[in-house]
C-alpha cells in the first residue's frame, strides 16, 4: 500500500474510488493514480484537492485518465483538466499559484520491471496490475519540471465570458471565439480543420421538426431517433 502525506488518500482508497467508475480495475487506472500521487508530492499539494488550484493535462483519454482524475481531484467538468490527445499515457501538472510543472510518465522499462515486481502472476496484465500497485516511483515512472507554451489564465478563461458566433448563431463560452475581419466566430465556422461533424443546414436555425436534425423520443429506457439519416 502507497501512503502519502498527512490528508492524502491511500493508494487503495483511490484505485477503489477509481474502478467504482469502471466496474473495473485496470494497469492504467494504476498509472494514473500513482502519478497524480508523485505530481502532489513534487509540487507540495495535499491531494485530491478540494479547490482549483492543481490543473492537469492528460495526453490521452479513457481508464487513465480516470485515475488521474481521482488522485488528484482534478475532473474536465470541474475546468481543471484538460485533454491533449497525443495517444500517451503521460500527464503534465501545474499548481496554477505558482505556476511550477511536472510532466509525468511511465518508466520506457517499467513494463519489462513488473515481472520482477509481480513473478507469480498469471498474466503479463495480471504483472502489470499487481507490480504497479507496489513499484517503487523511480523505477515506475520518469517525472522532469516543464514550462507551458500555452497561456493558461486565457485557458482557464473567467467566469460569465460567452458570446454569439456571428455565422452559426451559437454562443461561445470561455473567451473560445475567434476574431477574424471585425466578426466574432467560433472555432468551427472559423477553422475548418476544427470541424468534427457537418450538416446538411450549415447555416441559421431549424426547428426539430425538420428532417435533417435529430429527434429523441423516449422509448422506455432507450431513447430512439426518429427523422435521421445516421
Amino acid at each position: 500500500m502507497i501512503e502519502t502525506r498527512d490528508g492524502n488518500l491511500l493508494l487503495d482508497d483511490i484505485l477503489e474510488r477509481s474502478a467504482a467508475l469502471h466496474r473495473h480495475l485496470c494497469p492504467r487506472q494504476t498509472l494514473g493514480a500513482r502519478m497524480g500521487m508523485l505530481a502532489g508530492r513534487l509540487l507540495g499539494l495535499e491531494l485530491p484537492q478540494t479547490n482549483k488550484r492543481l490543473f492537469t493535462f492528460v495526453e490521452t483519454d479513457g481508464c487513465f485518465a480516470d485515475g488521474v482524475s481521482v488522485a488528484t481531484g482534478c475532473w474536465l467538468g470541474r475546468r481543471t483538466m484538460r485533454l491533449i490527445d497525443y495517444g500517451k499515457v503521460a500527464a503534465t501538472f501545474v499548481d496554477t499559484r505558482t505556476r511550477q510543472a511536472v510532466r509525468i510518465r511511465p518508466h520506457p522499462q517499467a513494463r519489462l520491471e513488473a515481472r520482477r515486481y509481480a513473478p507469480h502472476a498469471k498474466s503479463r496484465w495480471h504483472a502489470y496490475l499487481d507490480a504497479y500497485r507496489i513499484m517503487p516511483d523511480e523505477v515506475l515512472l520518469e517525472a522532469r519540471r516543464v514550462e507551458l507554451t500555452l497561456d493558461l489564465d486565457r485557458l482557464i478563461s473567467r467566469p460569465g465570458a460567452r458570446v454569439v458566433c456571428d455565422e452559426c448563431g451559437e454562443e461561445i463560452i470561455n473567451e473560445r471565439e475567434v476574431h477574424r475581419e471585425g466578426q466574432i466566430l467560433c472555432r468551427r465556422c472559423a477553422c475548418g480543420e476544427e470541424r468534427y461533424y457537418s450538416s446538411d443546414n450549415e447555416s441559421g436555425t431549424g426547428s426539430l421538426a425538420e428532417p435533417s436534425l435529430v429527434r429523441f423520443v423516449p422509448s422506455g429506457r432507450i431513447p430512439s431517433l426518429i427523422g435521421a439519416e445516421l
